[in-house]
């Protein structure tokens, strides 16, 4: 099985009775498993100072690992992006090592995918996607999903979009797709070629925005999710990206599990539908919602900067990079 090196890049490890419940799953499941000497530092909030955490990174690219899995995500990586070594980081990339992880790995990510072009991995943390509580047991989507990566197996991911989306006509004719449909109560269908398939969590993306760590892509497939965050929160970083022209650059944008959030009763019907038809209404591309990713137990995992396809028929969408 894979050889997994678990570092601590961002925030302190506080529910360590996760993080040793997901050393011993892991374990369970056959793989090797390395701990940084410093995966369970704490500074503040973090899980170092920024010159431990720095050295944390470069001891997982230097490790050898098939596998670099952070522990969990918290906030601290955008504040020592400019102190990565990011040449090892690509040898590291180079030689097979892959870099998984979700929520303020973003930064990571996309710093890597602006810098180098190297290819990671959104996917699980080692506590909250491995170290829940027993009876609970990891998703068994999620974990299909991580054994395809560590076996070269991962080819793509499909889900269904929701019913009231099939009848938005939402999905609107553009140069890039294959075939387009646009008709208020009809199913779309349409195809579009290889584009980089890029995006994460939508609050640390937007943070990255205007600095050398946001990657210059045009033509992609743009794919965001995010937690506790309420939906006019949502929709002024999507209007940042908006204006900013990021959005009208993409091929599409793929909206994953916004989740965590309350409503309360000054939105008067303010909900996230609402931000997602807003968003609609101001791009002429198409904007798919419900992808199985985000801050929660059933997720995929996405190549951060690789090419990759989406094929939507109606309510079925599928990305493929294989």
């Amino acid at each position: 099985m894979s050889h997994i090196y678990i570092y601590s890049p961002s925030g302190a490890v506080r529910d360590r009775a996760a993080f040793r419940r997901g050393l011993k799953r892991l374990t369970a499941m056959g793989h090797g498993v390395e701990v940084d000497e410093a995966a369970l530092a704490s500074h503040m909030r973090f899980a170092g100072d920024d010159e431990t955490r720095l050295a944390a990174i470069h001891r997982a690219a230097a490790s050898g690992a098939d596998v670099a899995l952070i522990s969990r995500g918290g906030y601290g990586l955008t504040r020592i992006l400019a102190g990565i070594d990011y040449k090892r980081v690509a040898r590291a990339i180079d030689k097979g090592m892959l870099f998984v992880g979700i929520s303020d790995f973003t930064a990571f990510q996309n710093a890597v995918l602006a810098r180098t072009g190297g290819i990671t991995w959104a996917g699980p943390a080692l506590g909250e996607g491995f170290g829940m509580a027993a009876p609970a047991q990891p998703d068994e989507i999620m974990l299909a999903c991580f054994n395809d990566v560590l076996n070269g197996q991962a080819e793509g991911a499909g889900w269904r979009q929701p019913a009231a989306d099939k009848a938005s006509g939402a999905l609107v004719t553009q140069p890039s797709a294959s075939r387009a449909v646009r008709h208020a109560g009809l199913q779309a269908s349409f195809g579009i070629q290889k584009s980089t398939l890029w995006g994460g969590n939508l609050a640390v993306l937007t943070a990255l925005l205007g600095t050398p760590y946001f990657p210059q892509v045009s033509r992609g497939l743009l794919f965001l999710e995010d937690v506790a965050e309420h939906p006019y929160r949502l929709e002024r970083m999507l209007t940042q990206l908006l204006q900013a022209g990021v959005l009208a650059k993409q091929r599409a944008v793929i909206l994953g599990q916004f989740t965590d959030y309350k409503l309360v009763p000054h939105d008067r019907g303010y909900k996230l539908q609402t931000v997602i038809d807003w968003l609609r209404s101001q791009l002429k591309i198409p904007v798919l919602s419900n992808l199985p990713f985000g801050h929660v137990a059933t997720k995929v995992l996405l190549p951060v900067g690789a090419p990759a396809q989406l094929l939507v028929d109606g309510r079925d969408a599928m990305l493929y990079w294989g």
